[in-house]
């Protein structure tokens, strides 16, 4: 009987010490996301203050949406889609979960991009996005040269004929709308009034065809014209302007009169998250304005928290602030989601753009 009561109390601490010496599993972030958003230093950083470790997998919309409808909201805990991405592929497939936003520090966030999120994230009168980085398209200009541009239209000014370049893609459709007094976003839902709008913008378009050096299709063409001198004022993103800014302190981007057009990539939460606490921690710890930071030295655009601009280096902070007053915030025109049929509609004119002699 003794023997057996050693056997037992032997078992009990080999059972103990095996235990012991087990590691502990510290939880683990799994952050579905683009590229640059989420620096090892970030990540480093991150893990030092909270213990939580971020497994990042790199992705895009469409793959996104791909992989948590094919688990049904499943295999990760947070994911970064645009926030025009959202609310369609949460009503088609049921991969989100509501963001509760009493988890968020909302104080870190521009006023104006949360709001725009939690209006084209909402579905079902849940909101399902939180707003992280962004970026614009607009105007990149040489001063020097073409001084008077000031707003999408400005781009048909006769002084610029044959210096003038722009994509024949929908968000110059939808700057132009803006530049002439229209609101394309507002007639999203009524086909005919879209139409309407688009016949308006389609004929400047075609009478503006004479000041187009070219339509551009990839950054580095557009980026060489300008350089060379051969374009003066193109219709481009904020990031290829002050990349050219670097250059040539002529070249800048100006946001538009009329307001820039923006797009916002998210946090959203995965239907089927198991560390939905990890993820308001991350969330909120990479809004920090000097966190925030980094990821725009690490991503190259700017994020939605409030006085990053501040902490990002001298020279990106000065373009930043050239660039965009705070005015020129709070009218950045946001991409709403795209109901069916629109972009058909939009192709039409685009092609009869091209084709016009």
């Amino acid at each position: 009987m003794k023997g057996l009561l050693n056997l037992k109390s032997l078992g009990l601490i080999t059972a103990t010490a095996a235990f012991m010496s087990a590691p502990i599993q510290a939880e683990t972030l799994r952050l579905l996301t683009w590229g640059g958003y989420a620096p090892k230093e970030v990540i480093k950083d991150f893990k030092k203050e909270t213990g939580i470790s971020v497994k990042v997998t790199k992705s895009n919309n469409e793959d996104m949406i791909s992989k948590l409808r094919a688990t049904g909201g499943a295999g990760f805990d947070l994911a970064q889609p645009s926030q025009d991405r959202i609310s369609s592929a949460q009503a088609d497939f049921n991969i989100y979960k509501p963001i509760d936003l009493n988890n968020i520090n909302a104080a870190q966030i521009i006023p104006s991009m949360f709001e725009a999120t939690q209006k084209s994230t909402t579905h079902n009168g849940e909101v399902y996005g939180v707003p992280h980085v962004w970026g614009t398209s607009g105007l990149v200009v040489n001063r020097k040269a073409a001084g008077q541009v000031a707003d999408y239209t400005d781009l048909c000014d006769t002084s610029l004929s044959g210096s003038v370049s722009y994509r024949l893609k929908r968000p110059t459709l939808i700057g132009f709308a803006f530049a002439m007094g229209e609101d394309p976003f507002a007639a999203y839902n009524n086909k005919s009034q879209y139409q309407a709008i688009l016949n308006k913008v389609e004929k400047k378009l075609i009478d503006c065809k004479s000041n187009v050096k070219a339509y551009w299709s990839g950054g580095d063409a557009l980026l060489n014209l300008m350089r060379s001198g051969e374009v003066n004022a193109a219709m481009a993103w904020d990031a290829g302007g002050w990349k050219l800014n670097k250059e040539n302190k002529d070249i800048t981007f100006i946001a538009p009169k009329s307001g820039a057009l923006g797009w916002i990539d998210t946090f959203a939460l995965p239907r089927k998250t198991k560390a939905e606490d990890a993820a308001y921690k991350w969330i909120n710890y990479v809004m920090r304005p000097d966190v925030a930071a980094k990821i725009t030295e690490a991503a190259g655009n700017f994020t939605a928290a409030k006085g990053s601009d501040d902490y990002v280096n001298e020279t990106l902070k000065a373009q930043f602030k050239e660039s965009f007053s705070q005015e020129a915030i709070d009218n950045i025109k946001w991409y709403p989601p795209v109901p069916a049929g629109l972009e058909e509609l939009e192709g039409k004119a685009l092609d009869r753009i091209k084709a016009a002699s």
